[in-house]
């Protein structure tokens, strides 16, 4: 076991805080998340204090100098954003790992899929590490890969396919942007989902829009979409059931949503919204958010648009935010001039997120100072290949 203490209390306003708010233990052990195994790791992490470890961090990164560059996202706690290079959303920072082809080792401070992405996209010569494998995502292990063939093998056979265009979330496992990216679909972001739906609309006449049910709820919303237009394929009824949609809901269907969300914004509520107002705040969320959710805030969008509209806002401003609490406590800090308090009272970070712990960062960086690399994260070459053709698609529309 090792035990790390929290660089900061978890808390916005009095009575906002995360229920373990001081010391944090976490088990150094085989783990599993998105159907990849996390090793155990070297024993002697586990009796390391938190000076010592941010110490051996930073000792093992001047090794490396240039070499390694490491991704922070917007989620991380801080005692692992302190290391980053950059902080940002997922798709933000594998582009700026690409872009920074001098460095041979990219670890990437987030979680699987975000890994994957950057493998995608970055040079043949640069090796991407996870510090935990371990550190997944709830709403992409929604969309398994062999659902979503079984789903389009249904669409196939109830002559829907041919007029369907898949568009996959940025969160969502390679194998699936490949999918997309071989059945003439492409990937979005929560920034750029609408763009993405108008360009598959002027392609057929409908979309299959997964994992994110919310996300491709909102967004149809946006662009006039009716919620009867907009079934939802439910992935845990049995193969022929077209996922518990009538032929009628088909034929209709301009987008056919996939069951699956992010258990982290299903935690924001109108009320929430309501009592945030009562306090004389603004509310933005993320569009991950249920309808009614998103439709009571003041704006949504991307994590880089709930920064951008707290940063940007007059001094003196007061913000409630529906999203990750690392992030929001992170917003608090940097604009002191403001308040910005989350929406939810009881704000636990991402489960799977938190996964990437100091001594996990700690083992992989001094084994890479070492000359070895674990926790490489390597997609197939055909995968590969796919999946950039979809996110060049993307790139194309915005």
């Amino acid at each position: 076991m090792v035990t790390i203490s929290a660089p900061d209390r978890i808390a916005i306003l009095p009575g906002i805080a995360c229920e373990s708010d001081s010391i944090e233990t976490v088990p150094l052990s085989e783990e599993r998340s998105f159907g990849f195994w996390q090793q155990d790791i070297p024993q002697e992490y586990g009796s390391l204090g938190a000076e010592e470890i941010i110490e051996r961090i930073r000792a093992a990164r001047e090794r490396l100098g240039q070499r390694c560059i490491v991704l922070g996202h917007h989620y991380q706690r801080e005692d692992i954003i302190q290391f980053a290079d950059v902080k940002g959303d997922s798709f933000k920072l594998a582009l700026w790992a690409a872009e920074h082809d001098e460095a041979q080792y990219i670890v990437f401070c987030g979680v699987h899929f975000m890994a994957e992405a950057a493998d995608i996209l970055s040079a043949p010569h640069q090796q991407v590490v996870l510090p935990n494998m371990a550190a997944g995502c709830s709403m992409a292990d929604m969309a398994d890969p062999e659902d979503v063939y079984a789903c389009w093998e249904e669409l196939e056979q109830a002559g829907i396919a041919e007029e369907t265009v898949p568009i996959t979330y940025m969160n969502s496992a390679a194998s699936l942007k490949a999918f997309v990216g071989e059945h003439g679909g492409v990937v979005c972001t929560s920034s750029n989902a609408p763009k993405v739906l108008e360009w598959a609309f002027a392609q057929k006449r409908r979309a299959l829009f997964f994992p994110d049910q919310h996300l491709g709820r909102n967004t149809g919303i946006k662009l006039g979409i009716s919620l009867q237009e907009m079934p939802l394929w439910d992935y845990t009824r049995p193969f022929g059931s077209l996922g518990g949609m009538s032929d009628a809901d088909l034929e209709r269907g301009r987008v056919l949503l996939w069951k699956g969300h992010c258990s982290v914004h299903q935690r924001f509520t109108v009320d929430q919204i309501r009592s945030a107002h009562e306090r004389g705040a603004k509310v933005v969320v993320h569009p991950e958010c249920r309808m009614e959710t998103v439709q009571e805030a003041d704006c949504d969008g991307s994590t880089e648009f709930i920064v951008r509209t707290v940063t940007d806002s007059p001094p003196g401003s007061v913000w409630g935010v529906g999203t990750e609490i690392n992030l929001v406590s992170r917003l608090a800090k940097e604009n002191p001039d403001k308040t910005v308090f989350c929406l939810d009272p009881v704000v636990c970070p991402c489960s799977t997120m938190y996964r990437v712990h100091p001594a996990y960062l700690c083992w992989v960086i001094e084994s890479l100072a070492e000359g070895r690399v674990v926790n490489q994260v390597v997609v197939p070459d055909d995968e590969k290949r796919w999946a950039k053709v979809a996110l060049d698609r993307m790139l194309e529309i915005v």
